[in-house]
């Protein structure tokens, strides 16, 4: 079965806590037993959620479930806004078809309306 939890140690993610300079990076990992089938690097401000990175292994539902975990964390942090820090165009055409980010636009503005959205759509289907 398929988990998303926090990886605490992320010595396995070096290269984008370099690129992230930041304080305090989290990794948020979706694991089967003992395999990584994807992660999602961020990390918080005292306005915002700042995503760095994620992979998904091109499964656009584990990057929905990665992204979401991550802005659910942020709506119990009374964040309420989400900086994509994405510069790799692929994943940003991802982010954009799950209308997370638009074009020329990294940012989502209002997590907790985005995640209330959800609701409206589960009551038209």
């Amino acid at each position: 079965m398929l988990e998303i939890k926090e990886n605490f140690n992320i010595s396995d993610y070096k290269n984008i806590a370099e690129y992230a300079d930041c304080k305090d990076l989290h990794i948020t990992e979706a694991v089967n037993g003992n395999s990584v089938y994807g992660f999602i690097a961020y990390s918080y401000s005292k306005s915002e959620v700042i995503i760095y990175d994620f992979n998904d292994n091109d499964d656009l539902y584990l990057c929905d479930g990665l992204v979401r975990s991550v802005l659910f964390k942020g709506c119990l942090n009374n964040l309420d806004t989400a900086v994509f820090k994405i510069t790799d165009e692929h994943k940003l055409s991802k982010l954009r078809s799950l209308n997370f980010v638009q074009i020329n636009n990294n940012q989502l503005n209002n997590i907790n309306d985005f995640m209330d959205s959800c609701k409206k759509c589960k009551e038209i289907h």
